[in-house]
């Protein structure tokens, strides 16, 4: 659930609003700072979780992206939900590390001559029933190019010439993408699941 910004966080034992933990943050508390990582922290490692293949790589996503939340912070004016704002620069930390990182850089591409294929979860017998966190398993296992593209337009709801602009590629090759993102998923799925639990997850 969504929170505005007169919503409450729990610190150091007592209720506080978003905007005095900002606040207290720029002034430098440390406790005011640790509460906002508790806060949001197992939130956000999910969310880079989405756009890497290791627990140890979301990891590493989050911690860069604190440390670019508390560089940024003053930022943030209080306009909108304080962890929407967090999360779109785990999302930016994310992308940027799949482009820096060595062993991200040859997947990480969006040719359209990519003929790569989905791996099921487990190759023996895949759960025919699936939930969010299966599914979630599931769109990691595509094609690094893909994975990105099809989380940043069906997950995080940008839209293909925001995705272009923060992949440097063009908007046509961006829908072409996660066109074959979601064929893919939607192939395997059929295989696996009831149809009624297939189109719900994936925007046309």
């Amino acid at each position: 659930m969504q929170r505005n910004k007169g919503s409450t966080c729990q610190m150091s034992g007592y209720m506080m609003n978003e905007q005095q933990l900002v606040r207290d943050c720029l002034k430098g508390k440390a406790a005011a700072q640790r509460s906002l990582y508790e806060q949001f922290a197992a939130q956000m490692l999910g969310v880079c979780y989405r756009y890497t293949k290791s627990v140890q790589d979301a990891e590493d996503v989050l911690q860069e992206g604190f440390v670019k939340v508390f560089q940024y912070l003053g930022q943030f004016r209080g306009e909108g939900d304080l962890g929407a704002w967090i999360r779109r620069i785990m999302v930016t930390t994310a992308i940027n590390y799949l482009k820096k990182n060595s062993k991200y850089q040859y997947d990480l591409s969006f040719s359209a001559e990519d003929k790569s294929f989905l791996h099921p979860v487990s190759p023996d017998n895949p759960a025919i029933t699936l939930d969010a966190k299966q599914l979630a398993d599931l769109i990691r296992q595509l094609p690094p190019g893909y994975q990105t593209i099809f989380n940043l337009h069906a997950v995080e709801g940008f839209s293909h010439v925001e995705i272009s602009a923060m992949l440097g590629i063009h908007e046509g090759t961006s829908r072409s993408q996660y066109a074959r993102a979601r064929s893919l998923l939607i192939t395997w799925l059929q295989k696996e699941s009831e149809p009624s639990k297939i189109t719900r997850y994936a925007r046309s």
